[in-house]
């Protein structure tokens, strides 16, 4: 039997310096670590369609002018499970790649709604539009990776760095997201894992990309790709 790849968001906010910037840019009033006070992940699905691979040519959302970039680590499972605990969810993982969860901020609240209803905020559609996951340059095996908690990762815009950051500062690391998900859903061979962004994103900075931009995104000991936008 097979099974077309997913692709799991962690809609949260997963890393330290990305939740400083959220609340120094943006005024939100979020714990800087949530595990801490009993959170559990905050997941999404985000379907197949939404990935490309290095060197793609990004299709440009409808009707928006706000896209962004979002730098990913992302987690290859490589075999299937449920309910795997902390101390065995690394056994789960085949490998991993660099990931880039674009997402279309014009999109985030739905227009008509009131800022009162629980329905204002779309946290999926933003995300899920084609050519919203490009993926790459291949995926290195988990073997020569470690426990991928302790990796540099950086973004540049048309050349020019926008995050920089080190996969130690995730709040909930590998292993814990790999567990949490596993008691929510079983994970198969072949599913991603999109494992949060660092501070450096383009609603921070009030910048955000234009058709023609190209992104270059590079992970230490995966690799780097780039992607343009149509």
């Amino acid at each position: 039997m097979t099974r077309k790849l997913e692709s799991l968001d962690l809609q949260g906010v997963y890393y330290v310096d990305h939740v400083e910037e959220m609340k120094r840019t943006l005024g939100f009033q979020v714990d800087t670590n949530p595990k801490t006070s009993g959170q559990e992940p905050w997941p999404c699905m985000k379907s197949v369609h939404t990935v490309v691979g290095s060197n793609a040519v990004t299709a440009w959302p409808k009707d928006t002018a706000m896209l962004d970039w979002e730098l990913e680590l992302a987690v290859v499972i490589g075999k299937k499970v449920r309910d795997v605990g902390v101390d065995q969810a690394l056994d789960c993982v085949a490998g991993y790649t660099v990931g880039n969860d674009l997402p279309d901020r014009a999109f985030v609240a739905r227009k008509g709604v009131a800022d009162s209803s629980p329905f204002k905020w779309d946290w999926i559609g933003q995300k899920t539009f084609d050519g919203a996951c490009p993926l790459g340059p291949a995926i290195t095996p988990a073997r020569f990776i470690g426990d991928g908690n302790n990796l540099s990762l950086q973004l540049w815009v048309n050349g020019e760095l926008m995050q920089d950051s080190n996969t130690s500062r995730m709040i909930f690391n590998v292993a814990e997201l790999v567990s949490a998900l596993s008691h929510s859903i079983t994970l198969y061979p072949g599913d991603v894992i999109l494992t949060g962004t660092p501070s450096g994103v383009g609603k921070a900075r009030k910048q955000f990309l234009k058709s023609g931009d190209v992104v270059r995104q590079s992970i230490e000991k995966i690799g780097e790709f780039e992607f343009r936008v149509k």
